[in-house]
């Protein structure tokens, strides 16, 4: 079990009653099938990936990558991934949402982070136009993804333990599209646990703010 780090608005004490939490699976297309793998898989340049979501309550998502070239982008929505961000409690959501579509993994070797933006309205701002009008982004961290030894895996898997949802390393560097979209957002706790190939994300009580966590995603 790993604990991670919540950015939220700050909520009344009274309304933190309730435990919230939120479910996400990474997909790969292999021969042409879709098939659920380790969050923590080191993928190749061209793999193509897509991820399943489910909340335990209602809001918008917003799902923003920064790549290991040092580029930000917003992965959804998105006229190619779907404009429809709105998610309802229990409901399972594909991102990207259009039907056939995919992200392809690019760029050198690292780690992309993927930022999972969840509001309980929509958001004030424009991330797209936070994205391409906002500071220049800070380059993705140098991280090159190892093979956990410890971790056994058959057919010769390459799984690396840091990859994955993880707590936000630094609020500071948050991409434009949220720090302009949701500011003045406050540090919180979030408790992540991975069962098998499923990673859930929660909260000791009720989420009345936006939230963001990291998917942190490893390719070689």
């Amino acid at each position: 079990m790993r604990r991670a780090l919540l950015i939220a608005a700050l909520v009344p004490l009274a309304l933190a009653a309730q435990s919230q939490s939120m479910e996400i699976v990474l997909e790969r297309s292999e021969a042409g099938a879709w098939k659920t793998i380790d969050p923590g898989l080191i993928l190749k340049t061209g793999d193509s990936v897509r991820f399943r979501f489910r909340a335990t309550f209602d809001g918008y998502l917003y799902v923003i990558n920064s790549g290991t070239s040092g580029g930000q982008s917003l992965l959804f929505p998105s006229d190619a991934t779907g404009r429809n961000n709105r998610v309802e409690a229990g409901r399972e959501y594909m991102v990207p949402a259009a039907a056939g579509a995919s992200f392809q993994v690019a760029g050198p070797a690292g780690h992309d982070v993927v930022y999972w933006l969840i509001s309980p309205i929509p958001l004030d701002g424009n991330p797209a136009s936070a994205l391409s009008g906002g500071r220049a982004p800070r380059p993705a961290p140098k991280l090159i993804p190892r093979c956990d030894q410890s971790i056994f895996r058959a057919r010769g898997l390459c799984i690396d333990s840091s990859a994955g949802p993880r707590n936000v390393a630094d609020p500071a560097a948050l991409p434009d599209a949220i720090s302009s979209s949701a500011p003045n957002l406050q540090a919180r706790e979030l408790v992540i646990v991975q069962e098998k190939n499923r990673s859930r994300v929660s909260s000791s009580g009720k989420l009345t703010g936006p939230i963001v966590y990291e998917f942190r995603l490893a390719h070689s």
